[in-house]
C-alpha cells in the first residue's frame, strides 16, 4: 500500500500569509506552500492566498485545523492528502527563477542557470524549508530598496532580524555589503540560512544564529527586520538601539494603517 501524506489548506488574507505561515510551522508543518497569482497553481480569491502545509501524520493535521479554528477571527482549514511518494519533488516544477530585483535573480538549485545580462546576479534559494523565498511581497520591497541603496551598501555591515531563509542577508552580500549577521527565534531555520549562503559561496561573510535582538550587543549600519507589525511594535526600542547613528532601518510587513504607530515608537 503506497503511503497517504496529509496537507492542510487554508484561505488568508495576503497581509497576514507571513503571521499563519509562521503559526503552521509551530503547529508542526514540514513545509508550507503559499498559492497565489505568482505561482502557477490556482490560488484563493483576489486579495487572499491559499497557504498548504504539510504534516507528517493526521494527528498533527488534524490538531493545526482546530488551532487555526481557534483563532480571532478563525480560520476555517481543510484536510486534504496525496497517496504516494512523487509528491515530494513534483512542486519544483512550479517554482522558477524569478527576477526579485532589477540586478538579482533567484534561482532554485535543481536548476542550472549563469547570468544572462550584465550586471545580473543569481542568487540559489531553497524554497519551502524557511520564510524567505522571494515571491511575498514584503520581502521583495526590502530587496528592491537594498538593491536601489547599493552604493549606500557597499562596504557596510547588515544586521538581519527574522531572517527566516536568509534571503535579505544573502541579498545584501551579493549586493557588496561585507558582512551580514543574521538571527532568528527559531532555531531550525538556522541550518537553512547556512545551506543558502553555502550556495552561493557567501559562508564566510554571513554570521548566523538563533537568537533575539535584544541580545545583539553592537550596532550596525543596517538593519533590516521583515516581520509583521504584531512583532515589531514591541521591539522598536531594540531595533533603534542597534542602528547606528545615521544609519539604515528598513521594516516591512506593516499595514499602512500600522505605519505611523510604529515610526511613533
Amino acid at each position: 500500500m503506497e503511503p497517504r501524506y496529509p496537507f492542510v489548506a487554508v484561505d488568508v488574507p495576503e497581509p497576514e500569509a507571513d503571521e499563519i505561515a509562521a503559526a503552521l510551522f509551530e503547529l508542526g508543518a514540514s513545509g508550507v506552500e503559499q498559492r497565489d497569482e505568482q505561482t502557477l497553481v490556482r490560488g484563493a480569491r483576489s486579495g487572499q492566498v491559499t497557504l498548504v502545509a504539510s504534516f507528517e501524520d493526521h494527528g498533527e493535521a488534524q490538531a493545526a485545523i482546530a488551532a487555526l479554528g481557534e483563532l480571532s477571527p478563525p480560520l476555517a482549514a481543510r484536510l486534504e492528502e496525496v497517496v504516494g511518494d512523487a509528491w515530494r519533488d513534483a512542486w519544483k516544477e512550479h517554482f522558477a527563477p524569478f527576477a526579485l530585483t532589477p540586478t538579482i535573480t533567484v534561482v532554485p538549485p535543481w536548476i542550472e542557470r549563469a547570468p544572462e545580462r550584465e550586471g545580473e546576479r543569481v542568487l540559489l534559494l531553497e524554497p519551502g524549508r524557511a520564510f524567505g523565498t522571494g515571491l511575498h511581497a514584503t520581502t521583495a520591497l526590502v530587496a528592491e530598496l537594498l538593491d536601489e541603496h547599493a552604493a549606500e551598501l557597499r562596504g557596510r555591515e547588515l544586521l538581519d532580524v527574522g531572517t527566516g531563509s536568509g534571503i535579505l542577508a544573502l541579498v545584501a552580500l551579493l549586493l557588496g555589503a561585507e558582512r551580514a549577521v543574521a538571527i532568528d527565534n527559531d532555531d531550525d531555520v538556522i541550518e537553512v540560512v547556512h545551506e543558502n549562503a553555502a550556495r552561493n559561496g557567501l559562508e564566510g561573510r554571513i554570521e548566523a544564529s538563533a537568537g533575539v535582538v535584544e541580545q545583539v550587543t553592537r550596532r550596525f549600519p543596517w538593519v533590516v527586520a521583515n516581520i509583521e507589525a504584531r512583532v515589531l511594535r514591541p521591539l522598536a526600542p531594540e531595533l533603534a538601539r542597534v542602528l547606528a547613528p545615521g544609519g539604515w532601518l528598513i521594516l516591512s510587513g506593516i499595514l499602512e494603517s500600522e505605519r505611523d504607530d510604529l515610526v511613533a515608537r
